[in-house]
């Protein structure tokens, strides 16, 4: 297994707890109300916060283990989930897909052999997969050398028609188009890092010599890089792409080296340039120019790369949460069910699994929550949570969410400073979602009974900072409760540090992470 390793999801197991599905668990005895009354009273006490004055509050907590409902509040009320939309397009992409698919990466070509000469054109043919980094390519274009082809008559063909030509998700705000965490989604993608952020390159700048040293990650001519940047006695610079083009302008000053995440204007372009570099250096030479097209049904495969199964792809997509893995899962789902590598038609997938499982309040616009008309209830979050218990493939999706507290990045992900030193830590399994506005927390935890609950947290529409704080109070609190005892005067009611997370999620954040 290559990258999400063996390691990193064997520390996510580590770090799991023997949850909820397991019929080894030992037998709660339950009394129906002991203890909810307090529960309700502490949870109400939490969201009376002033901060949600003027703002919109839904939470719904369920026993996993009898199906009561301990606490709601405007649990049927459409709320925008932002990330939290990602625990639908997992589930049904798994479901869709299964834990074994990959993403196969192939080089074909569609002419005649003549010794070491291609008569015709190399295709370089994708699927989707958001985990080729620029050494993948390098691989194929030495298998291609391996093969015996030194020149190529024809073009260079980059088919990325297994997925349609819209690039970005319905509604995604006009000044995300830059930003890495909202990158154009196409079949051919290439990305610059093992977090496996697909359309994007790492910018970053030094001071060196009194001068600022511009370089990429991966090494790279497709953008046009311009400097105006100066050295100077802090860092405070801007490394931003200009829009609709691959122009990137740096300006400020800079002491001290800084990296910025961008986003490619087009990933097939990107992607292709990669490969061209690559048959350059092993010493085979394309004589035509790179095109757009789709490869013809006689090509013959030369070379082929697969990556990772999806059942270890959950690891960086939902820990780290990211965006592009959760719309390449969508258009992978519309090729695989209808034929269409759409929004639409994956689309359409998502929400006939979610309505299958007794989900009734959906609206999915895109597959990762950067939509602002994605639409879910609480009590339709709390209820796909809860049907996802009996998949034959619920431990390893439930082993992908974060972990709170767990200070390893790939277990942690984005809950790895929230919750610190409570009884919520190395408990709470939870997607989170942040917009502008908009802060969500849904997943599961297990009483201080050991009693597995599952909980949708969402809020909207406040003013202030974040409120994750009151997320995590509400989290806390669950991981304390108790059908035997009364815990008001016990219970703290706390938080600790969630680090600089503002309103986006925590692994956007690059290269901060919290």
């Amino acid at each position: 297994m290559r990258r999400t390793s063996a390691s990193l999801v064997a520390g996510a197991l580590v770090a799991a707890l023997a949850w909820a599905s397991s019929p080894s668990l030992p037998a709660v005895a339950l009394d129906p109300s002991a203890g909810v009354a307090d529960l309700t009273q502490d949870i109400n006490q939490i969201l009376a916060d002033s901060r949600l004055t003027i703002a919109r509050a839904g939470v719904v907590v369920k026993s996993a283990q009898t199906g009561e409902e301990l606490y709601a509040t405007d649990a049927g009320k459409l709320l925008i989930p932002a990330s939290n939309t990602k625990l639908f397009t997992s589930a049904a992409a798994v479901e869709t897909l299964g834990l074994d698919y990959r993403f196969p990466t192939t080089v074909l070509s569609s002419g005649r052999r003549a010794g070491s000469v291609l008569a015709g054109d190399l295709v370089l043919r994708g699927t989707g997969d958001p985990t080729m980094l620029a050494a993948d390519y390098d691989a194929l274009a030495k298998e291609v050398a391996a093969a015996g082809v030194k020149r190529v008559t024809g073009r260079l063909v980059a088919d990325d028609s297994w997925f349609d030509t819209q690039r970005l998700g319905n509604d995604w705000a006009w000044d995300d188009e830059t930003a890495y965490y909202a990158a154009p989604i196409s079949a051919l993608t290439a990305s610059p890092d093992t977090d496996y952020d697909a359309g994007s390159v790492v910018v970053a700048v030094a001071a060196e010599n009194g001068k600022v040293k511009v370089t990429t990650t991966p090494p790279t001519d497709y953008l046009k890089i311009v400097n105006r940047a100066t050295v100077g006695t802090a860092t405070d610079v801007l490394i931003e792409r200009q829009h609709s083009s691959r122009t990137v302008v740096i300006t400020g000053t800079v002491a001290t080296s800084y990296r910025e995440w961008v986003a490619v204007d087009d990933p097939t372009a990107y992607a292709s340039s990669l490969f061209r570099d690559a048959l350059t250096r092993h010493g085979v030479k394309v004589l035509g120019p790179t095109v757009t097209g789709a490869a013809g049904s006689g090509a013959t495969e030369l070379a082929r790369h697969e990556s990772m199964p999806l059942g270890e792809l959950l690891v960086p997509f939902m820990k780290l949460s990211n965006n592009i893995h959760a719309e390449i899962l969508t258009k992978a789902m519309g090729r695989k069910a209808a034929g269409q590598g759409t929004w639409s038609a994956g689309l359409k997938v998502s929400t006939d699994f979610a309505r299958a499982n007794g989900v009734q309040v959906i609206n999915m616009r895109d597959g990762s929550g950067l939509s602002r008309r994605d639409g879910f209830s609480p009590a339709s979050i709390v209820q796909l949570l809860s049907a996802v218990r009996s998949k034959p493939w619920f431990q390893t999706w439930y082993d992908a969410l974060p972990i709170a507290g767990n200070t390893d990045r790939f277990v942690g992900g984005t809950l790895t400073s929230r919750m610190r030193g409570t009884a919520a830590a190395n408990n709470v399994h939870a997607k989170t979602g942040s917009l502008t506005g908009v802060t969500a927390l849904s997943g599961y935890v297990t009483s201080a009974d050991g009693e597995p609950l599952i909980f949708s947290i969402m809020l909207n529409q406040y003013l202030s900072s974040s409120p994750k704080d009151i997320e995590d109070k509400i989290a806390v609190r669950l991981a304390q409760f108790s059908r035997a005892t009364a815990t008001t005067d016990a219970v703290q009611l706390r938080a600790t540090e969630t680090g600089a997370t503002g309103d986006l999620e925590c692994s956007w954040l690059k290269p901060v992470q919290c």
